[in-house]
């Protein structure tokens, strides 16, 4: 995976919301993510996101982390989705229960 990202995080309030959003992405659960620019996208998340390091644009080296989504119904279709774009999960499953 490419290890650029438009947008990385130093701070620690922006990195603490980062791991939050990891604790709300369970691998296969399936979700609506609410995202910055208004815009929405639901689907089935592959593996549960890691927070990583990225470097910006220019060259600056921080946090950030990435979300995959599919859906069974539409195998031709994915999105990844940076976490620091969502603004809300939502949750379409009970899978929140079932991950340890």
């Amino acid at each position: 995976m490419n290890r650029q990202a438009k947008r990385v995080y130093t701070d620690q309030a922006s990195i603490r919301k980062l791991e939050s959003l990891v604790d709300q992405l369970p691998a296969n659960g399936h979700v609506v993510l609410l995202l910055k620019d208004g815009s929405s996208c639901d689907g089935v998340i592959i593996t549960r996101p890691n927070v990583q390091v990225f470097s910006d644009g220019d060259e600056r080296e921080g946090i950030n982390a990435t979300v995959q989504l599919e859906r069974p119904d539409v195998p031709e279709w994915s999105r990844q989705v940076r976490l620091d774009q969502i603004v809300r999960v939502e949750h379409l499953d009970s899978c929140m229960a079932s991950e340890s």
